[in-house]
This record gives structure tokens, C-alpha cells and sequence, in this order.
């Protein structure tokens, strides 16, 4: 009787053993299948994440050192897949002649709304994903060390100074422009004739008789023009006196002459790199590093 029972004990025994080992295998073998397949989903979204991706940038002149600064931030904040080609910067105006010619571009950021406007009605962006992304004042500067001080529009039109503003092309010299009316040194013309400040767009008018200011091509050759002495004043952004030096504010133009100066960013409706696009342009948003670049540039976030 008791060889019986110690027979029963001893299968008992190995019974349980087997099972025991056959958990085991079991659970190792499930665990190694489950760590495989999250090492190869994780694989996968690195492999993903890591594609390279070259972003082309069209960006307002005024931009120019502020951009360079964002874009060497965004590749070190976790993005070193991303590579920036050749970031055109010009005239608002002629980034978008640049488009229409056929020129390629990812993201098109311009200094007024009137250029963005352009921009959707000819096709060259993404409507849905315009957004306004920065804001600036309109300032008059002159080169270190001139003496000059509280420079009003009234001065300019008392022929107190020779000055220079950014011609048509120029959202600069628009802004310009429509300050200027207000003290009849600009006189609008077509539909906007008889109109002064925020209600003309500072285009297709012209200098009254006995003005006449140096005009250029963009708001940075504008600023050298004050910071090499051709004029007493010229008429730029804020930003510009942080980005070229050489020059110093002598009057801030009025914010209630001239439109609300708004820098609008957008995808390009020919993009091949949307997504990207959409997520550096977030990044210039919503990032505390870009925003304290941007600030150190003289741009507010709108």
C-alpha cells in the first residue's frame, strides 16, 4: 500500500514539473515574441521617423537672420533629419513673382497680408494653412551717432530730412507709403485717390511735387542707405535695427498710419514635403526655444 502511494506521489510529482516547465517555455516564448515585435515597431518608427527631408523656405528679406537662427535650432531640438536647402530671401513681392515663374518652394513666408493675399489668389499657397506668425513696428532709423531725434512724418513733409523707403515691391515701402500720406508726402491714385493711412495700400500712387525720396529694392537696402549717410532717414521694421546694426531708431511712425504689419506664413500649394512643412512651421509657433530667437530678432509672435 504504501509503494502504491509512493508511486502516485512520485507521477504526481513529475506531472507537475512538466506543467510547470511547459508554462515556463510558454511564457518565455510569448514574452521573446512580444519584445521582438515591439523592438521591430519601434525599429520601424525610428527608421520612419529619421527620413531624410529637404525643406525649401521663400522668407521676407527681414527675416533673414532670425530664419537662419530658427532653422539651426530645429535640426538640434530632435529634428537632424531635416535639411534646409538654399532659403531664398527677398522682397515679399518678388518671392512671389519667384512662384508664378515656376520656382519651388515648401513654405512661402511673407512681411503683409496683401503679399499672402497674392499668394492665394494666384494659387501658390495652401489657403487652409495660412496663418498670421509675426508682428512689427514701422520705425524711422538713421546711422549711429547722427544727432537726430524724435523724427516725425510731419518733418518729412516740412523737407526737414532726405529720406528712402523700399519702392512697390517692398511691403516696407508700402507701409511707409500710406504713413506718409497722412502728411501729403504720398498721394494715392485710382480708387484709392483721396484716401490716406490704413485705407490705401501704398502702391500705385506717387511722391507729391518737391519729394523725392531714394527708393530700393528691398528693406535691407533701405537700412543701408541711412547706416552709410545717402539719406538723413530711412523707414524700416524694428527687426532691421537688430539684424544689419549700424544704424539707431530716431522716430517711431504712428501704428494707426499704416495697416497692422503682419508677417503671414503658408505650405505651398506645390509642396512635396507638406507634412514636414506644417510641422516646422507649428514648431516656429509653438516652441519656447524659436520664440525667444524670434525675440532676440525684434519679431513679436501675432
Amino acid at each position: 500500500m504504501k509503494k502504491t502511494r509512493k508511486i502516485a506521489a512520485a507521477v504526481l510529482a513529475l506531472s507537475l514539473v512538466g506543467a510547470f516547465a511547459l508554462f515556463g517555455c510558454s511564457s518565455s516564448n510569448a514574452a521573446s515574441s512580444s519584445s521582438s515585435a515591439a523592438s521591430s515597431a519601434s525599429s520601424s518608427a525610428a527608421t520612419q521617423a529619421a527620413e531624410p527631408v529637404e525643406l525649401q523656405v521663400f522668407a521676407a528679406n527681414s527675416l533673414s537672420k532670425a530664419m537662419e537662427d530658427v532653422q539651426k535650432a530645429y535640426v538640434e531640438d530632435g529634428h537632424d533629419n531635416v535639411t534646409f536647402l538654399d532659403t531664398q530671401y527677398k522682397g515679399s513681392g518678388e518671392l512671389n513673382e519667384m512662384l508664378g515663374a515656376g520656382s519651388y518652394a515648401d513654405l512661402l513666408i511673407t512681411a503683409s497680408k496683401g503679399s499672402m493675399d497674392t499668394a492665394v489668389e494666384k494659387g501658390y499657397v495652401d489657403k487652409s494653412t495660412r496663418v498670421d506668425m509675426f508682428v512689427n513696428d514701422l520705425v524711422a532709423v538713421s546711422k549711429e551717432g547722427s544727432g537726430l531725434k524724435d523724427v516725425t512724418l510731419q518733418d518729412i513733409a516740412d523737407h526737414k530730412y532726405t529720406f528712402c523707403v523700399g519702392d512697390e515691391s517692398v511691403p516696407a515701402g508700402n507701409y511707409a507709403c500710406q504713413s506718409l500720406s497722412t502728411v501729403g508726402v504720398y498721394v494715392p491714385a485710382g480708387d484709392e485717390a483721396g484716401k490716406t493711412g490704413k485705407d490705401i495700400s501704398g502702391k500705385g500712387g506717387s511722391f507729391a511735387e518737391g519729394y523725392t525720396p531714394v527708393l530700393d529694392t528691398s528693406v535691407g537696402n533701405v537700412c543701408k542707405h541711412a547706416e552709410s549717410g545717402d539719406v538723413d532717414v530711412a523707414f524700416v521694421y524694428t527687426s532691421d535695427v537688430y539684424r544689419f546694426g549700424g544704424v539707431e531708431i530716431v522716430g517711431e511712425v504712428p501704428g494707426d498710419t499704416h495697416k497692422n504689419i503682419v508677417y503671414p506664413g503658408a505650405i505651398t500649394s506645390d509642396s512635396k514635403n507638406a507634412e514636414a512643412a506644417a510641422e516646422f512651421l507649428d514648431w516656429c509657433l509653438t516652441s519656447e526655444k524659436a520664440a525667444k530667437i524670434w525675440a532676440e530678432w525684434g519679431f513679436e509672435l501675432a
